[in-house]
């Protein structure tokens, strides 16, 4: 460190403390996430939480189709409103499009009420709107998570990352307890636990929104934003259609109970290493946003491809360590970390966590494109791999049960990651120099 430059060695001691606070916020969030599913599993019984994931499904539409997308799209253009000195438009344009975004949740919050009561399925319209809740509730705090991300505020990101994690499972268990083992019940201490987190966010996003209130016309942001996000939308359709699909096509042909397990199993493979992949983007987006700038330079895009293709690897690194680990210890993991009703599907755990470290690695290479503003060249792509996706998860649930979803997992992740890998060599390929 002594032979480095000052600046060079001031830019290495901020990346550290960066990457130090976002470190913490992520295994904050992985360890109260791990813990919250030993406390939940202890008190629902399979079936349950079974319903309960299915409701999340629900949840999981409102962030793939509208909040998620617009969270992107707020993130990525951050930099370029602070390069030109234009926060005050860019805030005003978030404003517009958030409310835009709420509208249509509420109209799809009285679409599915009147659904469910014109199917007679009254018993799911309280998880249904718990849902719905705990999912814009999580959007908007995505959104100030995004923004706070980007302007490299990392203590306050992480700060709230790991306390959502521990709220959500705390509050959902004290509601439980209190009124009654039902997965609404649960959905809703999700939801109570968001709201909480979302006051402290406030306080802390009106430090970073004051004195850039009322500045420049917000349209052109509003515009910049929009056209980036509105592919994310679009193929983030199919892509809640693939994610869905697994516990629905378990609920067609087998039982409740076995998706509770297999949302078990999901918890504690899948979601880990999609939390590593976030922790390392979301140390790595700002970065790259504002190296790629308006991704009009070869050469800033070429520093950018470099970097997205060593997280890639890692990520591929880390998946097989992973793999190795849960295959020589997966009935010990599962005995720690679930309740004893859902250890029979523990000898898939290496499984799931290889196909969420192969998609893991498939997003790194897509924050790639979406810095160098190719959301819509991903379209085909996304849209291509969730539709093989749910036709494996109908097949793998109809042939194989949980042990099929598993497997179709795993070539859905090969497939999505050879897509994108393929789309990012093709770019390089065709940048000059």
């Amino acid at each position: 460190m002594a032979l480095l430059r000052a600046p060079d060695r001031e830019r290495l001691r901020r990346l550290s403390r960066e990457g130090s606070w976002i470190v913490l916020g992520q295994a904050a969030a992985v360890l109260g996430s791990l813990a919250g599913v030993r406390l939940i599993t202890e008190l629902l019984a399979p079936a349950v939480y079974g319903e309960l994931a299915l409701g999340l499904t629900v949840a999981a539409l409102v962030n793939q189709t509208l909040l998620g997308p617009l969270a992107n799209g707020v993130t990525r253009f951050y930099a370029p409103a602070l390069e030109r000195d234009d926060l005050g438009g860019y805030l005003r344009a978030v404003r517009r499009l958030v409310l835009a975004a709420t509208g249509l949740i509420l109209l799809m919050v009285l679409i599915a009420v009147a659904g469910l009561l014109s199917a007679g399925r009254t018993q799911w319209i309280g998880i249904a709107t718990a849902a719905l809740a705990f999912a814009t509730l999580s959007g908007y705090n995505a959104i100030l998570n995004g923004i706070q991300n980007a302007a490299r505020q990392r203590a306050i990101v992480a700060l709230h990352q790991g306390l959502e994690s521990w709220l959500r499972f705390l509050v959902a268990a004290g509601l439980l307890l209190w009124l009654g083992a039902s997965s609404a019940a649960a959905m809703a201490g999700y939801a109570i636990a968001v709201v909480l987190i979302l006051g402290s966010q406030y306080v802390f996003f009106r430090k970073t929104a004051h004195g850039h209130g009322t500045a420049a016309k917000p349209g052109h942001w509003q515009r910049q934003v929009w056209n980036y996000s509105w592919p994310i939308s679009a193929f983030g359709a199919f892509t809640w259609v693939q994610l869905a699909s697994d516990r629905w096509a378990l609920e067609l042909f087998t039982t409740t109970a076995e998706v509770g397990t297999y949302a078990a199993l999901f918890q504690l493979g899948y979601y880990p290493m999609s939390m590593a992949s976030t922790m390392a983007m979301q140390f790595l987006a700002p970065i790259l946003y504002q190296r790629a700038g308006d991704a009009s330079d070869s050469r800033r895009n070429a520093d950018v491809n470099k970097l997205s293709w060593n997280l890639t690897g890692i990520s591929l690194g880390a998946t097989a360590a992973a793999f190795l680990l849960a295959l020589l210890f997966h009935r010990q993991i599962f005995r720690v970390l679930v309740a004893s009703e859902y250890a029979s599907v523990s000898h898939l755990l290496p499984w799931m966590l290889l196909a969420g470290g192969i998609f893991a690695a498939g997003q790194a290479i897509a924050l790639n494109l979406m810095s160098q503003l190719r959301t819509q060249a991903m379209m085909a792509a996304k849209i291509a791999t969730a539709l093989a996706g749910v036709a494996l998860n109908f097949a793998g649930a109809y042939w194989l049960g949980t042990s099929g979803i598993v497997f179709a997992g795993v070539l859905f992740s090969v497939l999505y990651f050879s897509w994108m890998a393929a789309l990012s060599l093709q770019r390089a390929q065709r940048s000059p120099g």
